[in-house]
Parts: C-alpha cells; structure tokens; sequence
C-alpha cells in the first residue's frame, strides 16, 4: 500500500494502490446504475477520496480556434454544415488572440487550456498552425489540450514532439446509439484515433453527451467502452446535452438530472483514477446539482463564459459556487 498524506488541511487522505479494472461487464455497470441513489453515491465518493483530494477542482478552459462549417452531420453540433444554425463560419484564429486568451485564462486560476477546431480531419498545414499555438501555451506553463477530430498516425507523432499533454476525442454515445447521432464518421473511427494517441503517450480526454434521447443502457455501454480501453482516458468530460435550434436535436426531452448525477457516479466507480469534468450544460444546472456531481465524484470544471459555440457559467458564479462548498482550484506542480 502507497500513502498520500495532504498536509496542508487538518483532512488527511490516504491513496491506496490498486489495479484499474478494464475488464468491465455490461451487467455490473447496469447494477451499478441500479442502486439507490444513496447508496451509488457513498460507493463513488468513498472511491473518490481514495484517488483524490476531494475539495479539489481541476480547472480548464475552452476556446473555439476555428468555428463553423464542419462537413460533419452531428445531430447535437451548432457546427456542422449541415445543420441550419445560423452560425457564422469564422476562419483560425490568429496565434497573438489564442496566446492572450491563455493568459487571460492563466491569470484566472486556469491550469489546462484546451484548443478546439472544428474540421473533420486537420490538414498538415493547419496542423502547423495548430502546433506553434501548443508551443505558445506550453510557454506560459499551462498544460494544453487540442480536439481536431480524426488524426493520422503521423499527425499524432507531431503533436507529441510539440509537447501537447492532452487530445480530446468523445465517443459521444453508446456503439449501438451512435449511428442515430451521427453517420458521417464511425465509432470504430473514433477508437483508432484515441488507440493511435495513447500509443504515442499523449494523454487522452474522451467521455460522451447525455440528453440524446439514447436509454440507460446506451450510457451504461459508452462508460463500458471508456472503461474498457487499454488505458483509462486520463479525463472524461460527461456533457449534458445544449440544445441549438437548427440541430435535429432540439426540442428532445431533457434527461432527468438524478440520472445525470448517476452516470457521473458510475463513471467515477468505474474509472477511480481520472477527471470526471462537469462540462457543457452546467449553465443550465443549478447550484443544488452541480454540488451532488461533485460528491458523486466529478472533481474537473470547464471555466469561462464559452464552451465552442454555447454558454456557460460565468467565473465569477463558479467562484462562488466553490466558496460555499469549501472547494478549491487544483495548482499545477511548479516542476511543470
């Protein structure tokens, strides 16, 4: 057994060893979701403090670098070309506004800040472009994170050689509901991108949207397929879906925000060691359960007014939020 004391509170916890499960059957996750709702969430917070200080909060931020017209046919994506958004087609920004964004984002208590673009596959010119953003951020001592969509194995060896820490690649849904979302790109398309990152060791961020319209079993299958990678994704975003208007999905049949907070448990059991980030749709939470998805084990936050192309809770509310229950934002290590 390793221990892990913080002595920098009265609380000490302790991290006990122990090996990641990947072996995850599809009936013990679904009698997972199954417990009283009580129950679920003593199992995941006693799991969270394990691996975690649990008034911690790791802190990111999002800025859309290229936004629009997305050949994609995603029914959730403000984005795609395809869906009549309304949505102005903006080309990359510039490296001088993504750096002051960074520092904007550093200055606020921000450690990671994530870039993303909306293409269905970048090309190596843009990959250039994308790359001395990385180089850029990584100077002001942040981590950084990309999502570009599909990669080639070549592209991801230049993004490792850049330095990049982490790239986001959802698998949105369950293999058996996806095709109802999107038909433009495989699941199995998804895997090996995420397979060709974690070869390279870069860190991966994959997780999924609720709201969809898909079943309990379909949230059950996307954590067994995270689950179930060679390598747990070192940060998993659960998204609550944000309806657009223009997007096939508009107008769906909100998910019940119990069962929301119950996937965010789930995900905690069943993946110990990583980021459970509360990401798009907190704007539409209120304080009362954002605070049960941080004791069912959720301990990551996107920050800032924007996520892409939709809203999201302004800093200063996320501040207070955290004030009222004694959490604080994690600090990156000063070796970094």
């Amino acid at each position: 057994m390793s221990l892990l004391r913080n002595n920098s509170t009265n609380n000490q916890f302790e991290i006990e060893a122990e090996a990641l499960r990947t072996d995850w059957d599809i009936k013990e996750i679904e009698n997972l979701f199954d417990k009283p709702f009580v129950d679920l969430l003593y199992q995941a917070q006693k799991i969270h403090r394990q691996n975690f200080d649990p008034n911690t909060v790791q802190v990111s931020t999002l800025l859309s670098i290229k936004t629009g017209a997305c050949p994609e046919d995603c029914s959730y994506c403000s984005q795609s070309a395809q869906n009549d958004t309304s949505l102005k087609r903006e080309k990359l920004l510039s490296l001088e506004k993504v750096v002051a964004a960074a520092k904007e984002a550093k200055d606020s208590g921000v450690t990671r800040f994530c870039m993303g673009a909306a293409w269905r596959n970048p090309t190596d010119k843009s990959l250039d472009n994308v790359i001395e953003m990385i180089t850029e951020v990584k100077s002001l001592g942040m981590e950084t994170c990309v999502t570009l969509g599909m990669l080639s194995r070549k592209q991801v060896q230049r993004l490792k050689a850049a330095g990049l820490d982490y790239y986001n690649h959802n698998l949105d849904t369950s293999p058996e509901f996806y095709g109802e979302v999107i038909t433009t790109r495989t699941y199995q398309d998804r895997l090996n991108t995420i397979g060709y990152v974690q070869t390279a060791g870069i860190k991966v961020c994959s997780g999924g949207i609720l709201g969809m319209g898909e079943t309990r079993y379909d949230r059950a299958r996307l954590l067994q397929e995270l689950a179930n990678l060679s390598q747990h994704p070192d940060s998993v975003p659960i998204n609550d879906l944000v309806q657009v208007k223009g997007t096939p999905l508009d107008g769906i049949d909100r998910l019940d925000s119990f069962e929301f907070i119950r996937t965010i448990a789930v995900a905690r059991i069943l993946m110990p060691k990583s980021y459970v980030r509360l990401s798009a749709g907190r704007v539409e939470m209120n304080d009362e359960m954002q605070s049960l998805c941080f004791l069912a084990g959720a301990n990551s936050i996107f920050y800032g007014e924007r996520l892409l192309t939709t809203d999201n809770p302004v800093e200063n509310h996320d501040d207070a939020l955290m004030l009222k229950l004694g959490m604080k934002k994690e600090k990156l290590p000063l070796t970094l």
